[in-house]
């Protein structure tokens, strides 16, 4: 993740960061904000939860920065307010658990908040199609069999969506594209063990007759995965992106 938020602050070396959104933070994307000349940060939340862990790991706001907690769908949340520099982190492909089928709309909420420029980080999907690599094939079942868990214990998937898709929304919404760039990943045993532990954990909430065959199968892939991810050095597979824009003059 360093090696976006270097991107990122080096697209901007030569402009002032001034007010600044976090349209959709985290520890990550707070911690690194901090560290940067802004004359003031607001960070947005979709759940009070998140507003607890980021103070446990972060400590409490510095005086120049709130943290917000509102949902993008809700017309009235930071209207008439615009942000010299606005970060979406991740943002369109995690709204689907607060605002579901509000991406579209999103871009367009975003292109009312940036005065000056946004920078927008995403993960091209990688659960669509079955991949032609070991290492793919493997990210990509793990990734199928989170979603799995997700739907049978009533919950929503994340919903990634593709550079090319996010790109189209983004002029279709009166941005410039300035900056594109994609970051190759390289998934490695946190990973592995993060998304398949997050299966385990959501066992006691699936049907009781699925329960002893769904723990094998996610011990079966875990040590299967964690096999090949040691003899690899890592599973190559997909792609972050990271597309800086700013609003037309003309738009």
């Amino acid at each position: 993740m360093s090696l976006i938020f270097d991107h990122i602050a080096e697209l901007n070396s030569t402009r002032p960061w001034g007010r600044v959104l976090d349209a959709g933070t985290g520890i990550n994307s707070l911690r690194w904000l901090r560290t940067l000349p802004a004359d003031d940060l607001t960070a947005v939340t979709g759940a009070d939860l998140m507003v607890r862990r980021m103070s446990d790991a972060l400590g409490p706001s510095p005086v120049h920065e709130r943290i917000l907690t509102g949902n993008w769908a809700d017309p009235d949340f930071l209207a008439g307010e615009t942000f010299d520099t606005v970060i979406a982190d991740y943002l369109i492909g995690a709204m689907d658990g607060f605002a579901p089928y509000f991406q579209d709309e999103m871009i367009a909420r975003l292109r009312q908040l940036t005065a000056g420029r946004l920078y927008l980080v995403g993960l091209e999907p990688y659960v669509l199609e079955k991949p032609s690599t070991p290492a793919g094939d493997i990210v990509f079942r793990i990734g199928r069999l989170r979603d799995t868990f997700l739907l049978l214990s009533g919950q929503k998937p994340y919903r990634e969506f593709p550079m090319s898709w996010v790109e189209a929304q983004l002029e279709r919404a009166g941005f410039a594209i300035v900056s594109t760039k994609r970051f190759a990943i390289r998934y490695r045993a946190r990973f592995v063990n993060a998304q398949l532990d997050m299966c385990a954990h959501r066992l006691h909430l699936v049907p009781e007759d699925l329960r002893s065959a769904l723990s094998a199968h996610v011990e079966g892939l875990r040590t299967e995965a964690l096999a090949m991810e040691a003899r690899l050095g890592g599973l190559r597979h997909g792609f972050d992106y990271v597309i800086a824009a700013e609003p037309r003059t003309n738009s």
